[in-house]
């Protein structure tokens, strides 16, 4: 395996741990105004209290990869999409102040602001990555250097746009699986409806999105040609999408959330199929496409990385891994809480 198709391959792994675990979160988020009462909205809240910070890490740790690994890349992205990313970093910042000011006093206008400052920031947040994904597996137009030379205006083309409806209703239907583990009595009744909704709404965009990429976005089905042993994941990917609503149905929150964990996989998966070899591909141009190869960092600089990846890589799982583990079971709100 060479150097750049590892890196290639580990910020796939980044991003797919991104995805799950601040996901979820992101989710709960999204689902935080649908919640009756101060009571409900502190449950949600410390769902994810010990737990949003750290997920994060998992993005600045992607962030980094890619800067070390494949610098043309992270610069193109960065200028060509600068106002989408501090947006993005504002939402994120945003949520993250929600999270800690909301109950610093129990003024109910107060608190009904960093309510709506949570959702919204959480939504936005969701949206704009997922534009931003549709944006890079449309194409970008690069010019001979390999710089962005589109506009802003291409942010709003309907597949981008798609896209990042579908990442909300995805982290929402994610976010609904993780709260149904949480949560308890008319709370959980609740969540068991709104698991059923964001499950409609991702399914229907979900196959809009579908049909708009077979039939508007052909590069993104080239390395299935090359690589039929891909096809499982399609399928994979089908039997964790009809798996939810069995879960839902049958009162088992732990399927379903483990369903919904695997969707978010097999779609970051189908990401990183679309675009392979390419990080940034111009489709009108295809020979300035920035590639693992062209936009990758000297061999030395690769092979020292990798050392550091293999040996801090499982620390990292470690340490979520306790996390989780500590805080397993149902919320409860006690003198310490949000």
């Amino acid at each position: 395996m060479s150097l750049q198709i590892f890196w290639f391959g580990m910020l796939g792994v980044l991003l797919t741990g991104y995805a799950v675990l601040d996901g979820f979160d992101l989710g709960v988020g999204v689902l935080h105004l649908f919640a009756r009462g101060d009571k409900e909205r502190r449950v949600l809240l410390n769902s994810i209290g010990p737990l949003w910070d750290g997920n994060e890490v998992w993005l600045v740790t992607f962030g980094g990869a890619l800067f070390a690994a494949f610098p043309r890349a992270y610069a193109t992205a960065l200028s060509g999409f600068y106002l989408p990313i501090v947006v993005m970093l504002a939402c994120l910042i945003g949520r993250a102040v929600s999270i800690e000011f909301r109950s610093k006093r129990e003024h109910p206008t107060w608190r009904a602001y960093w309510d709506v400052s949570f959702a919204l920031s959480s939504g936005l947040g969701v949206f704009v990555m997922g534009a931003l994904v549709g944006h890079v597996v449309r194409g970008v137009p690069l010019d001979e250097d390999g710089e962005y030379a589109g506009s802003l205006a291409s942010f709003f083309h309907p597949y981008p746009l798609l896209v990042g409806a579908l990442a909300v209703a995805a982290s929402a239907m994610h976010g609904a699986a993780y709260l149904g583990l949480k949560t308890q009595g008319e709370l959980f009744a609740r969540v068991r409806a709104w698991q059923w909704r964001s499950f409609f709404v991702f399914l229907a965009l979900y196959l809009v999105v579908t049909a708009l990429t077979v039939a508007s976005v052909p590069h993104a089905l080239a390395n299935f040609r090359r690589l039929p042993l891909a096809w499982v994941v399609v399928g994979l990917n089908a039997l964790a999408l009809a798996n939810v609503p069995r879960a839902i149905h049958h009162g088992r929150p732990g399927w379903a959330f483990l369903s919904t964990a695997a969707l978010v996989c097999a779609l970051t998966f189908l990401v990183g199929m679309a675009l392979f070899p390419n990080i940034l591909f111009d489709p009108w141009h295809p020979e300035r496409s920035l590639t693992a190869t062209t936009a990758a960092s000297s061999e030395s600089t690769l092979r020292l990385m990798r050392v550091i990846a293999l040996a801090g890589t499982p620390f990292i799982a470690t340490y979520t891994g306790i996390v989780y583990w500590v805080f397993r079971g149902k919320t409860k709100l006690d003198s310490f809480s949000y």
